[in-house]
């Protein structure tokens, strides 16, 4: 799915176009962002592609929803 990363005043959020859903970024698995699963405050679980540590933000990119159990 194509997520739109972006830095606010808040911390990182995301949103989802499809969905009109915009959520605050509450975990990051890898420090630098990219490659790894980050969690959005409502639960959801999205893995963002491998992308170099200084890529600029805002940032459309397509990525994967993982169920929770995961």
């Amino acid at each position: 799915m194509r997520v739109m990363i972006r830095r606010t005043s808040a911390g990182l959020s995301a949103y989802v176009p499809k969905k009109d859903l915009e959520e605050p970024i509450v975990e990051i698995e890898k420090e630098d962002l990219w490659g790894g699963a980050v969690t959005l405050r409502n639960g959801w679980r999205l893995v963002l592609p491998d992308l170099p540590r200084d890529t600029r933000l805002p940032i459309t990119v397509e990525a994967r929803k993982i169920s929770n159990e995961d």
